[in-house]
Order: structure tokens, then sequence, then C-alpha cells
């Protein structure tokens, strides 16, 4: 408990310090402890230490994990399969990973059969790096898949997720953290009363400069359990 406990303090440390250098209040900035191939025991360590949002990477993997760890926001932070999204759906009260209107189309389908208590809430994933062996919609495609998800019921898109490549030092990703903000905010213009709000970026490496950007998601994992 006492490590993960530490490990929990540090990083929000290091969240307030940068929301504060961009002139923002560290509670605007969700920590979501990513739990990928991380046992339920050390989860809870993660839950006692007050971190209340979880990010899985698999739909298989949440099944086992979401039962055994209760009162939480669990959050789907990897690619979804279409015939995943019935237990997603499920599982996770926001997926970052939308990235294709069949998708978007796909859950609202079974959210209807399903009849949740509300829309499923999704963030379109962008792929602002442009590496083909990314996922995510291309940077000039993103305000019109925003466009015509907001149009399907019983959805409803609250942002756009997006990852950086990897590289040598955080600041190397800050274009591209910046880039997704910008699409963001030309949504957001465009777009003046669809809710598109989040900002999904940053990860253990580079989460300060994402913050400086914009995120308001930030999805940390190795710095939590190390």
């Amino acid at each position: 408990m006492a490590e993960i406990g530490a490990n929990v303090a540090r990083v929000r440390a290091r969240i307030a310090e940068a929301a504060l250098r961009s002139g923002r209040r560290p509670e605007s900035v969700v920590l979501v402890g990513v739990t990928k191939t991380v046992g339920v025991d050390r989860i809870r360590e993660l839950v006692a230490s007050g971190v209340r949002v979880l990010g899985e990477n698999r739909v298989q993997e949440a099944r086992t994990k979401v039962p055994e760890i209760p009162g939480v926001a669990w959050h789907l932070i990897g690619s979804l399969q279409r015939n995943k999204v019935k237990d997603a759906l499920r599982w996770f009260t926001l997926i970052h990973s939308v990235d294709s209107l069949g998708l978007a189309e796909e859950i609202s389908r079974r959210g209807a059969e399903q009849g949740g208590s509300g829309p499923a809430e999704v963030l379109i994933q962008v792929n602002v790096s442009e590496e083909t062996q990314k996922h995510g919609v291309p940077l000039e495609e993103a305000g019109r898949l925003v466009a015509q998800v907001r149009g399907l019921p019983g959805v409803r898109v609250r942002g756009l997720m997006g990852m950086a490549p990897l590289v040598d030092r955080p600041e190397e990703a800050r274009p591209f953290f910046r880039r997704l903000r910008e699409v963001r905010d030309r949504v957001r213009e465009a777009l003046p009363d669809a809710g598109v709000e989040d900002l999904s970026m940053g990860m253990t490496d580079d989460f300060e400069v994402a913050i400086e950007e914009g995120a308001t998601l930030i999805r940390v994992g190795r710095a939590l359990f190390a």
C-alpha cells in the first residue's frame, strides 16, 4: 500500500504543478489509472490511495476485474472491436477510442438494445501522430466524424483522444498535444452546442506536457505501479 500510495502522491503533485504552470486548477485534470496486466489486489491498493477512475485496454480483461472493484468509474482506453461493443457498454462509463462512424453506429444500436440509463459517452480517437500503425481518424476528418456521431441516438461525444509518438524527451511530444487541442478548439467553434470539451492525452512519460497543452484526462499506469 505504501509504495502505490506514495506513487499516487507523487503523480498528483506533478499534475498540480503542471496545471498551475498553465493557469489551470489541478482538479480540472482527471487521473485515469491504467490497470492493464495489473492484478486485482494491486488495483484495490490504487483505489484505496484515492484513484477513482481506472482505464483498461481490453474488454476481455475488464470482464474479470470490474466486478471485483466496485465504486469506481472504468474507461476503455484501448481499441474497440464492433463485436465487443455490447460488453464494453456494460463495463465502461467512457470509451476513449471511437475512430469510425461504423463503430459509433454499433454503439448507438447496442445502447438502444440494452436500454441503458443514459447515452453512451465516447471520445473520438484522432491519429494525431499520423503514424500508420496507430488507430484514429485523420486530423482533417475529426470534425466531420464528431458531427456525424453526435447525430446518433444514445451517443454523447465528450471530446477527443490522441497519442503522441514515442519520443526521447517529453517536450518533443508538445506539438502533437497542441495539434489535438487546436482540432478540439476548431470543432468546438464549429459545433458550439456539441459539448466537445475533453482531451484525453498524455501518459507516464509525457503527461505534464499534455496537461500544459490542455489535457483533461491523462492515462497513467507505469508511474503508479512501478
